[in-house]
């Protein structure tokens, strides 16, 4: 799907989950050195139609020479071996030619029949497809390390353990809590962890190579939308025009987050230049509020629980929450390496599953009590229970007096749109984070896997949405997908 679209082509939804596997140039942000003149990160964490099955090996509907609208009809999701079927044919083409550019080059040159007629003489397509719709076997390995930093955002990842939904699907998950976000991405690189709780653009640079050495990662769910806030010191109750911030000390959880990229978008948006007007350090999140209370930072914008126990500790209040900026942003993400993906595809399924069980489960806010006392333990989010209740029920004191009802503070919808990615690579783009010409959507859909996301959601009975991309107001400013270089252009403080 290299061109940008707002429905799904039937022939490139791919699962990949199934056993056949998945299937701009951008720099790495140059890191600044702790304490040196001017810079950003002076704190940085650091860690070192489609054919029935019986039809044999016909390619013709597998080829995207044409367009959607002059194709015939796609197979019916009512119809799941139909289905499986085109997934299977596809990935096997993807697997033989590795991009949709050298399949389409091939197909043009010579046809596809007589591409059909060449593949088939030496791989026999029948006998692969069928040993693919047969492949649903035993699970791989069921022994997991998923990783997660203890916040609220990562509330479906955490709560699946205490609460039975790994079990549910024949796993025996270790959730391990993890310090930074630094140590998360290098333990999951390192294959320490199988999967892991990401900040939704961290699977986008570790593809691209941003901060790290450039390895295919994908985002299957995202984890919470909403679900962050500004904080501000309680010494500065009289400095909640944000055009008085300047000379202030702010603290994110990670260079790749969508804290810091929401906490440039709002200062810019106040005529503040974050590079140059204020500063932001990395915070690791449970040091957060430890550094509010030393002086150490003015404010910062975290995830929660970090900002509502700052209240509960009397150290600051809550100034914004980021659903303010733009409602219902994402955070944070259910993330996997594309290797774990193709290399145990039966396991990694039954983990997707559950995370989507265990969301779904989240989103409904009767649950929510249940799943601040199921948190809440040292070995989880090591947080008093009613700290974390008040940030999953949206029932809070803000610390300037006042007990807010806000129920959408942080919700749990796990579906990747790709325009999410679009607007985050805009943002990288933007800051100086990435350089050169972007692909945008071809990265959006590398990573953020949501026709798959879309296919599974709806095998479980759920409702996905029927559009990848969407267009978002964000503090009065229009965001369209289809025109990310323009919307990149049209900010007045930006790098470069």
């Amino acid at each position: 799907m290299g061109a940008l679209s707002n429905v799904y082509d039937p022939e490139e939804i791919l699962w990949k989950g199934c056993p056949c596997g998945l299937h701009a140039t951008m720099y790495e942000h140059q890191a600044a050195l702790s304490g040196a003149e001017g810079s950003r990160f002076y704190a940085a964490e650091s860690t070192q139609g489609t054919a029935p099955r019986d039809q044999g090996p016909a390619l013709e509907t597998l080829s995207d020479l044409q367009s959607p609208a002059s194709q015939s009809e796609g197979p019916s999701w009512d119809n799941q071996e139909e289905v499986m079927v085109n997934v299977a044919k596809s990935a096997l083409l993807k697997g033989l030619f590795g991009t949709d550019m050298n399949r389409r080059n091939f197909l043009r040159a010579v046809g596809s029949t007589t591409a059909a007629a060449a593949i088939a003489s030496v791989i026999p397509i029948d006998k692969a497809i069928a040993n693919i719709l047969d492949a649903n076997g035993p699970l791989e390995k069921t022994n997991l390390n998923v990783g997660f930093v203890p916040i609220t955002c990562a509330t479906p990842i955490i709560m699946a353990k205490p609460m039975g939904f790994y079990e549910k699907y024949g796993l025996n998950v270790e959730v391990i809590k993890t310090a930074g976000w630094a140590v998360s991405r290098d333990k999951s690189l390192s294959g320490e962890y199988d999967a892991a709780h990401m900040l939704t653009p961290m699977p986008l640079a570790i593809t691209a190579g941003a901060g790290s050495a450039a390895t295919p990662w994908t985002m299957p769910a995202v984890e919470n939308i909403n679900g962050q806030a500004i904080v501000l010191a309680t010494k500065h109750l009289d400095k909640q025009d944000p055009t008085k911030w300047k000379g202030f000390t702010f603290g994110v959880p990670f260079e790749y987050s969508m804290h810091n990229f929401l906490l440039r978008y709002y200062v810019a948006e106040a005529g503040l230049d974050p590079d140059q007007d204020i500063q932001i350090r990395v915070v690791p999140p449970p040091e957060m509020v430890a550094n509010l209370s030393a002086g150490n930072l003015d404010g910062y914008l975290s995830p929660d629980p970090f900002n509502q126990r700052a209240v509960y500790d009397g150290v600051g209040f809550i100034y914004k929450l980021t659903k303010e900026i733009w409602p219902g942003h994402p955070c944070c993400a259910f993330a996997a390496s594309q290797k774990f993906i193709d290399e145990t595809p039966n396991t990694f399924l039954a983990l997707f599953r559950s995370i989507l069980d265990a969301t779904a489960f989240s989103s409904a806010a009767e649950n929510r009590s249940e799943i601040s006392a199921a948190i809440s333990p040292k070995n989880y989010l090591n947080q008093p229970t009613t700290v974390i209740e008040q940030v999953l029920t949206g029932r809070f004191a803000d610390g300037l007096g006042n007990v807010r009802n806000e129920p959408d503070r942080i919700d749990f919808d796990p579906f990747p749109y790709h325009s999410f990615a679009v607007w985050i690579l805009t943002q990288m783009k933007r800051w100086g984070y990435i350089e050169g010409d972007v692909n945008y959507a071809g990265l959006a859909e590398q990573v953020y896997l949501a026709t798959d996301a879309a296919a599974v959601m709806k095998d479980m009975g759920m409702t996905p949405p029927t559009t990848t991309y969407e267009s978002y107001e964000i503090m009065g400013k229009t965001f369209d997908p289809t025109m990310p270089e323009a919307y990149v252009d049209s900010f007045a403080i930006k790098r470069g």
